[in-house]
């Protein structure tokens, strides 16, 4: 009989280890799988999906921090393509002119006044000169805001009988402002300046 409780008592031990061995692996599994939803959930809610015509276009959300430099140098191209493209119509001008001034502070209309006052867009639409700016590259320093940049490019000017291909050098800082319809990037430059404009090679037509 002492023997039989003595099984009894065993077995319950066994049966009360395998107990709390089963609760605590549920316990283990239950945690495993809600942190992996809760991770699954936060990679869904940063993922969207973009149509586009009768295509479905998957597209990620991110920190701002993460394409800060893209998004720099996007902004100093778009600003330079609107100040420097040029056609012999004063109504391309003004829009063009127009859409860059959004992008820059005072500096920018300061150097626009003064092209302005020197004729410089009279004698582009009286001469039909078209002006193409290519942007060679653009460094940008994101270590401290408001960031420094230098952009390098060459212009062309295409004049009825001759191509004037120019170096143009500009420097400036970024600062963050909120976005826009006229400023998508939510940047502004500030202290624009051209560092070097000059001719380096002229083409007959």
């Amino acid at each position: 009989m002492f023997k039989q409780t003595k099984n009894i008592d065993s077995s319950f031990r066994h049966i009360k280890a395998f107990t709390l061995l089963l609760v605590t692996g549920c316990f283990i599994l239950c945690g495993f799988v809600l942190y992996k939803s809760y991770e699954l959930s936060a990679r869904v809610q940063d993922k969207i999906y973009v149509l586009s015509g009768d295509k479905a276009l998957e597209a990620y959300a991110s920190q701002r921090k993460d394409n800060i430099e893209v998004e720099a140098r996007s902004h100093i191209a778009m600003f330079h393509t609107d100040f420097f493209s040029l056609d012999p119509d004063e109504k391309v001008i003004d829009a063009n002119i127009k859409k860059a001034l959004y992008l820059a502070d005072g500096s920018a209309k300061r150097q626009h006044d003064n092209l302005k006052e020197t004729s410089y867009y009279s004698s582009i639409i009286s001469g039909n000169i078209s002006q193409q700016i290519a942007i060679d590259s653009i460094a940008v320093s994101t270590k401290a805001e408001p960031y420094l940049f230098h952009c390098y490019a060459t212009i062309r000017i295409i004049r009825p009988n001759s191509i004037v291909t120019r170096n143009l050098i500009t420097q400036g800082y970024l600062r963050n402002t909120a976005r826009s319809d006229h400023n998508p990037h939510g940047f502004l430059i500030e202290r624009w300046e051209t560092i070097e404009n000059r001719d380096i090679k002229t083409e007959n037509r």
